[in-house]
Protein backbone atom coordinates (compact mmCIF):
# COMPACT_ATOMS: atom_id res chain seq x y z
CA UNK A 1 0.00 0.00 0.00
CA UNK A 2 0.76 3.35 -1.12
CA UNK A 3 0.55 6.93 1.18
CA UNK A 4 -1.21 9.09 -1.51
CA UNK A 5 -1.63 12.96 -1.42
CA UNK A 6 -3.49 14.96 -3.58
CA UNK A 7 -4.26 18.69 -4.20
CA UNK A 8 -7.71 19.18 -5.31
CA UNK A 9 -8.81 22.79 -6.48
CA UNK A 10 -11.71 24.42 -8.35
CA UNK A 11 -12.49 28.11 -9.72
CA UNK A 12 -15.67 27.67 -11.03
CA UNK A 13 -18.44 26.95 -9.43
CA UNK A 14 -15.95 26.02 -6.79
CA UNK A 15 -18.02 24.36 -3.65
CA UNK A 16 -19.89 22.28 -6.39
CA UNK A 17 -17.22 20.78 -7.96
CA UNK A 18 -14.80 20.88 -5.22
CA UNK A 19 -17.75 18.63 -3.39
CA UNK A 20 -17.91 16.48 -6.46
CA UNK A 21 -14.68 15.90 -6.53
CA UNK A 22 -14.63 14.25 -3.45
CA UNK A 23 -17.36 12.16 -4.03
CA UNK A 24 -15.83 10.64 -7.08
CA UNK A 25 -12.29 10.35 -5.10
CA UNK A 26 -14.19 8.44 -1.77
CA UNK A 27 -15.83 6.29 -4.89
CA UNK A 28 -12.61 5.34 -6.12
CA UNK A 29 -10.23 5.40 -3.50
CA UNK A 30 -12.41 4.50 -0.09
CA UNK A 31 -11.65 6.16 2.90
CA UNK A 32 -10.07 9.77 2.53
CA UNK A 33 -8.61 12.16 4.85
CA UNK A 34 -9.19 15.85 4.06
CA UNK A 35 -7.58 19.05 5.06
CA UNK A 36 -9.24 22.44 5.65
CA UNK A 37 -10.45 24.40 2.45
CA UNK A 38 -8.93 27.80 1.79
CA UNK A 39 -9.25 30.24 -0.91
CA UNK A 40 -6.45 31.61 -3.01
CA UNK A 41 -6.34 33.53 -5.71
CA UNK A 42 -5.72 32.23 -8.96
CA UNK A 43 -1.48 32.09 -9.46
CA UNK A 44 0.40 32.35 -13.38
CA UNK A 45 -2.84 33.80 -15.16
CA UNK A 46 -6.24 36.17 -14.06
CA UNK A 47 -8.84 34.13 -12.88
CA UNK A 48 -11.39 33.91 -10.09
CA UNK A 49 -9.99 32.90 -7.18
CA UNK A 50 -9.94 28.83 -6.41
CA UNK A 51 -10.91 26.56 -3.45
CA UNK A 52 -8.45 24.28 -2.36
CA UNK A 53 -7.39 21.49 -0.10
CA UNK A 54 -4.98 18.19 0.01
CA UNK A 55 -6.67 14.39 0.35
CA UNK A 56 -4.59 11.95 2.11
CA UNK A 57 -5.36 7.97 0.91
CA UNK A 58 -4.00 4.86 0.76
CA UNK A 59 -4.08 2.68 -1.92
CA UNK A 60 -2.40 -0.13 -3.65
CA UNK A 61 -3.78 1.53 -7.46
CA UNK A 62 -0.93 1.26 -9.67
CA UNK A 63 0.25 5.15 -10.21
CA UNK A 64 -0.49 5.04 -14.04
CA UNK A 65 -4.09 3.48 -13.31
CA UNK A 66 -4.18 6.27 -10.58
CA UNK A 67 -2.99 9.19 -13.28
CA UNK A 68 -5.66 7.96 -15.86
CA UNK A 69 -8.71 7.49 -13.50
CA UNK A 70 -7.89 10.78 -11.88
CA UNK A 71 -7.71 12.64 -15.22
CA UNK A 72 -11.28 10.97 -16.17
CA UNK A 73 -12.72 12.27 -13.01
CA UNK A 74 -11.42 15.66 -14.08
CA UNK A 75 -12.56 15.36 -17.95
CA UNK A 76 -16.11 14.06 -15.89
CA UNK A 77 -16.47 17.22 -14.16
CA UNK A 78 -16.13 19.71 -16.98
CA UNK A 79 -12.41 20.27 -17.62
CA UNK A 80 -11.18 20.21 -21.02
CA UNK A 81 -9.21 17.42 -21.83
CA UNK A 82 -6.68 19.98 -23.80
CA UNK A 83 -6.79 22.39 -20.70
CA UNK A 84 -3.99 24.23 -20.45
CA UNK A 85 -1.49 24.44 -16.58
CA UNK A 86 -2.50 28.01 -15.82
CA UNK A 87 -6.65 28.44 -16.45
CA UNK A 88 -9.74 28.51 -15.46
CA UNK A 89 -11.02 24.50 -13.98
CA UNK A 90 -14.16 23.16 -12.46
CA UNK A 91 -12.09 20.55 -10.93
CA UNK A 92 -7.90 19.93 -10.95
CA UNK A 93 -6.89 16.71 -9.21
CA UNK A 94 -2.76 16.50 -8.80
CA UNK A 95 -1.13 13.98 -7.62
CA UNK A 96 1.13 15.68 -4.80
CA UNK A 97 2.97 12.73 -3.47
CA UNK A 98 2.72 8.60 -4.15
CA UNK A 99 4.45 6.88 -1.44
CA UNK A 100 8.41 7.84 -1.59
CA UNK A 101 8.63 8.02 -5.20
CA UNK A 102 10.71 10.53 -6.54
CA UNK A 103 11.04 11.62 -10.55
CA UNK A 104 9.19 11.10 -13.43
CA UNK A 105 6.40 7.78 -13.28
CA UNK A 106 3.97 7.16 -16.11
CA UNK A 107 3.61 11.09 -16.98
CA UNK A 108 3.47 11.98 -13.47
CA UNK A 109 6.19 13.95 -12.09
CA UNK A 110 6.91 13.45 -8.11
CA UNK A 111 6.58 14.83 -5.68
CA UNK A 112 4.34 17.42 -7.57
CA UNK A 113 6.89 20.84 -7.18
CA UNK A 114 4.20 23.02 -6.38
CA UNK A 115 4.56 21.47 -2.28
CA UNK A 116 7.26 23.72 -2.16
CA UNK A 117 6.31 26.90 -3.90
CA UNK A 118 2.20 27.15 -3.16
CA UNK A 119 0.90 28.03 -0.04
CA UNK A 120 -2.33 26.91 -1.32
CA UNK A 121 -0.88 23.29 -1.14
CA UNK A 122 1.70 23.21 1.60
CA UNK A 123 -0.50 24.74 4.26
CA UNK A 124 -2.88 22.25 3.88
CA UNK A 125 -0.79 19.25 3.45
CA UNK A 126 1.23 20.75 6.60
CA UNK A 127 -2.32 20.32 8.48
CA UNK A 128 -2.94 17.29 6.96
CA UNK A 129 0.03 15.26 7.71
CA UNK A 130 1.97 17.26 10.00
CA UNK A 131 4.45 14.86 10.31
CA UNK A 132 5.36 13.04 7.31
CA UNK A 133 8.29 14.02 4.78
CA UNK A 134 9.09 15.37 1.71
CA UNK A 135 10.28 12.69 -0.26
CA UNK A 136 13.48 14.42 -1.85
CA UNK A 137 13.76 17.37 1.04
CA UNK A 138 13.28 15.17 4.09
CA UNK A 139 11.75 17.90 6.17
CA UNK A 140 8.56 17.30 7.41
CA UNK A 141 5.42 19.17 5.87
CA UNK A 142 5.16 20.99 9.58
CA UNK A 143 8.83 21.90 8.97
CA UNK A 144 8.66 23.02 5.60
CA UNK A 145 5.91 25.11 6.19
CA UNK A 146 7.32 27.11 9.44
CA UNK A 147 9.89 27.70 6.89
CA UNK A 148 7.60 28.99 3.94
CA UNK A 149 7.30 32.88 3.33
CA UNK A 150 3.65 32.71 4.84
CA UNK A 151 3.00 36.45 3.79
CA UNK A 152 4.12 35.83 0.32
CA UNK A 153 0.40 34.34 -0.90
CA UNK A 154 -2.54 35.16 0.39
CA UNK A 155 -4.53 32.45 1.83
CA UNK A 156 -7.74 32.01 3.97
CA UNK A 157 -9.67 28.96 5.51
CA UNK A 158 -13.34 28.68 4.50
CA UNK A 159 -16.02 26.94 5.92
CA UNK A 160 -16.98 23.93 3.81
CA UNK A 161 -19.53 20.93 4.25
CA UNK A 162 -19.54 17.82 2.44
CA UNK A 163 -21.50 15.07 3.15
CA UNK A 164 -23.87 17.56 5.78
CA UNK A 165 -20.37 17.78 8.26
CA UNK A 166 -18.23 20.60 7.96
CA UNK A 167 -14.59 19.54 7.38
CA UNK A 168 -13.22 23.11 7.55
CA UNK A 169 -14.11 26.51 9.27
CA UNK A 170 -12.75 29.58 9.14
CA UNK A 171 -10.29 30.73 10.91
Amino acid sequence: MNTVYLGLGSNIERERYLAAGLDALQMLLGELALSPVYDSPAIGFDGQPFLNMVVGTSTDMPLAEMAARLRHIETEHGRPARATRFSARQLDIDILTFGDLAGQFAGVTLPRGEILENAFVLRPLAELAPGARHPVDGRSYAELWAAFDQDSQTLTRVDFSWRGRFISRAG
